[in-house]
């Protein structure tokens, strides 16, 4: 059987909750929440930066676990949000998306996912 060294899971989240996906406090909490679900362990705490500019502002979230990391961009015009997570410890794809579903309310998820070998 191969050994994989990374699980990647990308998500493309449609018509969020846009005060949701505007919220630094909220944003926080799902990183904090979503370590905890797929159990993994943060190192650090989330960075959580609001920049750009027109249909491109909005937050991004980083944040580094242990086996790797867990991003977000999240876009104020559209409501939409881009989130992937990336480990070579496998994690429950379900839990990720159920735990986006929780915070920022999408009407629609695409879920990608790979696993990845050099």
């Amino acid at each position: 059987m191969e050994q994989y060294w990374g699980y990647h899971t990308m998500l493309d989240c449609r018509a969020c909750d846009i005060e949701s996906i505007k919220n630094h406090d909220n944003i926080y909490n799902f990183a904090k929440s979503l370590v905890n679900a797929i159990d993994m362990k943060a190192f650090g705490e989330p960075q959580i930066v609001h920049f750009g500019e027109g249909n491109k502002a909005g937050y991004t979230l980083v944040q580094l676990i242990e086996t790797s990391n867990i991003c977000a961009h999240f876009c104020n015009d559209s409501g939409d949000a881009y989130i992937d997570v990336f480990s070579c410890k496998p994690y429950d794809r379900d839990i990720v998306r159920d735990e986006i579903i929780k915070f920022f309310k999408p009407r629609q998820i695409t879920v990608n996912y790979i696993e990845r070998q050099a």
